[in-house]
C-alpha cells in the first residue's frame, strides 16, 4: 500500500482509500446578462450529505461514494466512468475533496447514506433557487446603516 504522505502531501491523515462523496450539482453563471446553466462536480462534506438526505432541496441531481484515490491523482481531478462527460470539476477540487474526505473519517456513521461503490439519486432536487457561481456583490452606499446621532456620543 503506498503510504498516505507520498500521495497526498498536504493531507498525511489521508489514504485513496477513504471515503468520499462527489455531488452533480445544476449550477447557473451569469455570462453578457444570460443565466447559463453548467453541471458541476464537487464533493459533499457529511453534514450536507445529512441534510440532503433528510429531504431538504438541494441542487445535487446524484451523488457517487466512492473513495479519494479513484477522484484524486495527487492534486490532479480523475474523471470516474460514471461522472456525465459535460460535468465540469468545480474550482478548489483538490482542497474541497480533502476537506470533505475529512469529514467522513471524523463523522463515519454519515457514511451509511451512500454505500462506498454506489450511486444515490433520490434527492429533493430544485433549482428554484439557483446556484450562480460567479456572482458578485457589489456594495453600494445605500447599504450603509443610519446609525442614531447619540451612538457614538458620551453620556
Amino acid at each position: 500500500m503506498t503510504t498516505a504522505a507520498s500521495v497526498y502531501p498536504d493531507a498525511p491523515d489521508l489514504a485513496e482509500n477513504d471515503y468520499i462523496v462527489i455531488g452533480l450539482a445544476t449550477c447557473f453563471v451569469k455570462e453578457d446578462g444570460e443565466v447559463h446553466e453548467v453541471q458541476i462536480l464537487e464533493p459533499i462534506p457529511s453534514a450536507a450529505l445529512e441534510a440532503i438526505v433528510k429531504g431538504i432541496p438541494t441542487s445535487y441531481q446524484k451523488a457517487w461514494a466512492t473513495t479519494l484515490g479513484a477522484v484524486l491523482a495527487g492534486d490532479t481531478p480523475q474523471r470516474i466512468a460514471d461522472f456525465p462527460p459535460e460535468a465540469e470539476f468545480s474550482d478548489e477540487f483538490t482542497h474541497r475533496a480533502i476537506a470533505a474526505a475529512r469529514t467522513y473519517k471524523i463523522r463515519p456513521v454519515a457514511q451509511v447514506h451512500i454505500p462506498q461503490g454506489t450511486i444515490r439519486d433520490d434527492f429533493k432536487y430544485s433549482t428554484e433557487r439557483k446556484r450562480v457561481l460567479n456572482m458578485q456583490r457589489v456594495v453600494t452606499k445605500e447599504d450603509n446603516v443610519k446609525q442614531h446621532a447619540h451612538t457614538h456620543k458620551v453620556l
